[in-house]
């Protein structure tokens, strides 16, 4: 028959082997957890990012077509202006440089 004695320590080692084996398991179901919260947030942080490059691109582009619109309505209203100019120039002269009328008497008709 073998001399065997059993540890004195054994059992307390090995109850603590085993919460410590459960804690790291729990650890390991955090984890995970925590993993997919992350990706999950990830995943909706690019598809904000992506929106907004979007909706970046969409207001550059209207800007772009507003700063041309501008332009072409500068051209326009500089052309309107010049074009009353000659207008007035044509239809209203200075008085100075127009010719004197002729008083009208008041029995006098027109021929």
């Amino acid at each position: 028959m073998l001399n065997w004695r059993r540890d004195p320590g054994y059992e307390q080692r090995r109850i603590q082997h085993e919460l410590r084996m459960k804690q790291l398991a729990n650890e390991i179901e955090q984890l995970k957890s925590d993993s997919e919260r992350i990706e999950r947030e990830t995943w909706r942080v690019e598809n904000e990012t992506w929106r907004i490059e979007r909706e970046t691109w969409r207001i550059e582009s209207e800007t772009e077509q507003l700063k041309r619109e501008n332009a072409r309505l500068r051209s326009l209203n500089a052309r309107t202006k010049r074009l009353l100019s000659s207008i007035d120039q044509h239809c209203f002269p200075d008085e100075s440089s127009s010719p004197p009328l002729r008083p009208t008497e008041p029995d006098s008709r027109s021929s």
